[in-house]
């Protein structure tokens, strides 16, 4: 039959062209497909990893580029030049593959990653060469640029940068313990100049688009929207006669022509100077305890001296991220992202949620807690009713989040428009405004109270609140000690209160601890979750016991103060050994500054626990409350052990006489002349054994939220990664007994619980390799 002929070849003539097309449009697992090439011969390659969130750096991309680039670029005369873009929202690419890294250390494979810089290297020599010298490429890059990101837009020729916010630069290894391997602490100081790389590689600082431009880092900005054209323009000119060579050579001539430039990178003297004026400040900024910045202001110096041999530099750099990947702080910090990065997502919300809600928030109180806290609410997108007894008390808390905004837009990283449109966000009610407070309240989701700890005051406050609010919103309390149970049986909806603990100053602090009561529901915790999450906070679910997690952890450790007071260590020598041993504060400063009549509070609280048992020895209630009578509060009060100057700029702090009078008339009992170890694992090993008690009591769920909170809370040694890595790397059986020691020493308080016992006996670690 010849029309079932004719039928049978049409079918197969379209069976095949279906399979040429799919053939010529091959499936990348990094791109988004093969380039769109233009008529003027510009490839625009565009990166969007198919089964990520975001672009990152690994071995399936560089691999999957060299195919791309053979299939389409290499073997066409047609392409002039190249554009890389990307293909996701607000990402060009985030850096290197974390769980890539991580997976080599944990196979203790870290030497590997030598050759996995150096292929970076050799791969874009290799593109390069397949199209010449004169072939450019353009990085068009809208979102984060960060890390191994930034690198591949610094082996491009010229980079175009978006004017969004969303748009940040820099290289962020130093806070994983780590450097750039892909070349950054050559190209970054060879292209800018090494006055402004260092404290970018150094501070591992993101950059917008606006200072990137400033600094030389990228070429042109643009809206989003004009992103793809200009870069392709940018491209085009490139492709011009001489215009690539010119660009180069102007590019290698700013160390030339600029005098600090020249004299900086290339006059020994003073390279070595600043290089060593670099050395002192991280000698200051971390006593030491991190490998990383070292190395970095060795690769750049050894960069500088290279000249033009870029691979003897990148050797060098590889070498050093090998070094560093070993380390065990390498380990702790990587160790704290992965733990940010999954609190990232809402344990409470369900697989079927996918729904972005935006929440209404109603602060009450504000002070600087409740005024912080409507601060990184509305800087973040949220409308927020702030209330307060008056008119002075709102005008002082709003005073409060523009001050704070202004010094955003002083440092450039918030425009002015953004400033106030923050502000516009917040509504500030008092009781002489109740009509109009209450018509706003009853679209409120979240209600978060901060005001004084007073139980009274907080049922009252709250059972005002509740009468006019959703039965969906939740009734938050943000409280340091009470518990969350007591606060709940003032109330009817017993089922939507919870504890939301934010830390002081809060615009700074990143945790953010979440306590349930035995009747809060989940749907309750989800929102709370989810607000804390939309807040920017690292979010903790903890039980509610007194002082919950990281006070609770702390009591014990400030209450070593009155016994080595006793002991004969002065305020000045004690806060030196803290500081020594890697903490951001001392003891006496961190009193001054949470204030003494605080810290009496919370003693009080601690002593009258009976589930703290022997723990709270050593605490001198006693000794707070003359400190409390005498008016010594701390900072907010201008004394407490160091004198501050409230009227003046600066930042020093002088010693308060009388109060080292005291300690040395009433409190010292005698004179022990204890070790500088003694007194560093003394008020350590007091946090580190409540720590453990709170992971064995289940008041805390896991060492990573153990080691997050206390990092985040009090600022445990963050190059240990916390208490729980610190034991895995120290050995857990080693700190025990070390803490026998102390107990034999100094007193049964420093007797180990029984988890750390039982962990010691069998050589387990908080974290097994996986």
């Amino acid at each position: 039959d010849q029309n079932m002929l004719a039928s049978s070849k049409n079918a197969l003539h379209r069976l095949v062209g279906r399979r040429i097309v799919c053939e010529r449009r091959r499936w990348y697992e990094y791109f988004a497909g093969a380039p769109k090439i233009t008529e003027s011969g510009i490839a625009v390659i565009v990166l969007e990893a198919k089964n990520a969130k975001m672009n990152t750096l690994n071995e399936g991309l560089q691999s999957e580029v060299e195919s791309l680039w053979q299939e389409h670029i290499a073997s066409s005369d047609r392409v002039k030049g190249v554009v890389f873009m990307s293909g996701k929202v607000d990402n060009f690419i985030a850096g290197a593959d974390i769980k890539m890294l991580k997976a080599k250390k944990d196979k203790k494979e870290e030497d590997s990653l030598f050759d996995a810089c150096m292929a970076g290297h050799s791969l874009f020599e290799r593109l390069r060469q397949s199209k010449g010298k004169n072939f450019p490429l353009v990085a068009a890059i809208h979102g984060s640029c960060l890390g191994g990101g930034l690198e591949w837009a610094l082996k491009c020729d010229a980079r175009i940068a978006t004017s969004s916010t969303k748009t940040k630069l820099g290289l962020p290894e130093v806070k994983l313990g780590l450097l750039p391997g892909w070349g950054g602490t050559y190209a970054l100081p060879r292209l800018i100049g090494v006055l402004d790389a260092l404290p970018l590689i150094l501070q591992g600082s993101e950059v917008r688009s606006d200072k990137a431009k400033r600094l030389g880092l990228v070429d042109q900005i643009c809206d989003l929207p004009a992103l793809e054209a200009v870069a392709i323009a940018k491209a085009e000119a490139l492709t011009k006669s001489g215009a690539l060579n010119k660009l180069r050579r102007s590019q290698s001539m700013k160390q030339y022509f600029n005098i600090k430039r020249f004299a900086t990178e290339k006059i020994q003297y003073f390279r070595n100077y600043i290089l060593n004026e670099a050395k002192k400040q991280v000698d200051k900024n971390t006593r030491g305890k991190y490998a990383a910045p070292y190395a970095i202001i060795d690769c750049i110096g050894y960069g500088l001296s290279c000249g033009d041999n870029a691979t003897k530099a990148f050797e060098h750099e590889a070498q050093a991220f090998v070094k560093l990947a070993k380390t065990d702080t390498s380990t702790a910090l990587i160790g704290l992202f992965d733990g940010i990065t999954a609190t990232k997502k809402n344990r409470f919300a369900s697989s079927t949620q996918t729904e972005k809600k935006q929440h209404n928030v109603c602060v009450l109180g504000a002070g600087l807690m409740g005024a912080g806290i409507a601060q990184v609410s509305a800087e973040r997108g949220m409308n927020v009713v702030l209330k307060d007894r008056d008119a002075k008390g709102v005008a002082k808390g709003i005073k409060y989040i523009g001050d704070n905004l202004d010094k955003k837009v002083k440092k450039r990283r918030l425009s002015v428009y953004e400033r106030n449109l923050t502000i516009a966000r917040v509504q500030g009610y008092d009781e002489n405004m109740l009509s109009g407070y209450e018509r706003k309240v009853k679209n409120t989701h979240v209600v978060i109270e901060a005001v004084f700890e007073n139980l009274q005051l907080k049922h009252d406050v709250l059972s005002q609140v509740e009468k006019l609010v959703s039965n969906n919103c939740i009734i938050a309390t943000n409280t340091s000690a009470l518990p969350i149970t007591n606060v709940a049986q003032g109330l009817k909806k017993k089922d939507r209160v919870l504890g939301m603990h934010y830390f002081s100053p809060v615009p700074q602090m990143q945790l953010l601890e979440i306590i349930p009561h035995a009747e809060t529901c989940d749907d309750a915790l989800r929102i709370a979750f989810q607000v804390g999450i939309d807040q920017g906070k690292t979010c903790i679910l903890v039980k509610d016991v007194p002082g919950f997690y990281v006070n609770r952890a702390l009591a014990p450790q400030m209450a070593e103060i009155g016994p080595l007071f006793a002991d004969g260590v002065d305020p000045a020598k004690l806060d030196a050994a803290i500081l020594d041993l890697g903490m951001p504060v001392g003891p006496i400063t961190l009193l001054d500054e949470v204030g003494a009549d605080v810290a009496l509070h919370v003693q009080n609280t601690m002593i009258a626990d009976p589930t703290m048992e022997n723990r709270m020895d050593g605490a001198d209630p006693t000794m707070l409350q003359k400190i409390v009578d005498n008016g010594w509060l701390g900072r907010k009060s201008g004394k407490g052990f160091f004198l501050y100057n409230t009227k003046g700029k600066s930042k020093k702090k002088e010693p308060n006489q009388k109060a080292l009078d005291f300690v040395q008339n009433e409190l010292k009992q005698r004179d022990l002349d204890i070790p500088l170890l003694d007194i560093q694992d003394r008020y350590l090993a007091r946090f580190v054994n409540e720590a453990a008690v709170c992971l064995q009591e289940g008041i805390i769920d896991s060492p990573q939220d153990a080691d997050l909170a206390a990092v985040f809370g009090v600022g445990f040694l963050p190059f240990t990664g916390g208490p729980f890595r610190m034991l895995d790397a120290r050995g857990t059986a080693s700190y025990v007994d070390r803490m026998h020691f102390l107990a034999d020493t100094y007193g049964s308080r420093f007797s180990p619980c029984q988890l750390l016992l039982d962990y010691a006996k069998s050589g387990s670690k908080f974290y097994p390799l996986s």
